[in-house]
């Protein structure tokens, strides 16, 4: 058995302990052998050897990137605390606040990659016309592709943004559904909108709608256009078909650039009909101009449970 002090020197505790100790939870979880006592600026660490030296080299961390920047973002933590990161995932953690930031958004919110996988999803959109971005939910694969298509169109590298989902579940069934068409398909495409509100001021955004500058449709209404100078983002691919997402790639004008977002582990479509997007990633894997970017649960920026879930799921899957 060892122990180690660390004494809290130039942090704010609060950012190590979290509002009402949720952070000093979240550790004795994620270490459940060493024992962790917190008072005021002193935190104490007694347990097995080897235990202790891993969670002292990951608060140690913790305490560099409070020291640098005086506080640490949730997912940051996350991130730099997993027992299961590897050194370099916590190192691009750490180093995160330098990311450039993609789009001031509204209400000053300063929009840039939060997670590795959103970071290898600008590289690839820097390097290719097309990317793919596959994996789990809550790892900010749409949010990060929309923030791409709006720096785009303010940098004036395109002339329009067009955003798209297959409606799957809505199928035969739109014509029971209240309202114009509008009203019918807007609720698969609220994400899209959630993301751009976060982006643009409102009369930006809906300057930009009015004028179709950005446009928001279903996978359905690609069919017969040419996509000239445009920055085309096809959200929750793994329901397209074969057929459809074909369409879609060859939609593709001038001076445009698309990137495909799904979960392949979460096909809504008929058992009888394969996934478009399961379908191209092994199809077009060696194209030169298409990347290809896999998430993972180590990327989740939502609740620090969904990442557990998603774990959980995995496991038991395999």
């Amino acid at each position: 058995m060892t122990q180690h002090t660390f004494f809290l020197e130039g942090i704010n505790p609060l950012e190590i302990y979290g509002v009402n100790d949720l952070r000093l939870h979240q550790i004795k979880q994620e270490f459940p052998e060493v024992k962790v006592l917190a008072r005021g600026d002193e935190l104490r660490l007694w347990g097995e050897e080897a235990r202790v030296e891993k969670l002292k080299g990951i608060l140690a961390s913790l305490f560099t990137e409070i020291r640098k920047r005086g506080n640490i973002t949730q997912n940051q933590f996350n991130a730099i605390l997993s027992p299961t990161a590897k050194p370099s995932d916590r190192l691009k953690a750490t180093t995160s606040g330098d990311d450039p930031v993609l789009v001031h958004g509204s209400s000053g919110l300063l929009i840039r990659p939060r997670n590795t996988g959103q970071r290898e999803i600008v590289q690839a959109a820097s390097e290719n016309d097309i990317v793919f971005a596959t994996g789990p939910a809550g790892t900010g694969k749409t949010y990060i592709a929309v923030a791409l298509a709006v720096k785009a169109l303010k940098e004036k590298n395109v002339k329009k943004i067009i955003l798209c989902r297959p409606a799957v579940e809505a199928g035969e069934s739109l014509g029971f559904l209240p309202g114009d068409l509008k009203d019918k398909v807007d609720p698969y495409l609220r994400p899209l909108y959630d993301a751009l509100e976060d982006m643009l001021h409102s009369e930006k955004l809906k300057h930009y709608l009015d004028n179709n500058i950005i446009e928001i449709a279903p996978l359905a209404y690609m069919r017969g256009r040419t996509l000239n100078k445009a920055f085309v983002i096809l959200d929750e691919a793994q329901n397209a078909t074969e057929m459809q997402l074909k369409m879609f790639l060859t939609r593709m004008g001038e001076y445009s650039r698309m990137i495909i977002t799904g979960d392949d582990s979460q096909v809504d479509l008929p058992y009888n009909q394969r996934s478009g997007l399961v379908h191209a990633l092994h199809l077009l894997k060696d194209i030169k101009g298409i990347g290809f970017v896999r998430l993972t649960a180590q990327d989740v920026v939502r609740h620090p449970l969904v990442r557990k879930i998603l774990g959980a799921y995995e496991k038991a899957s395999s």
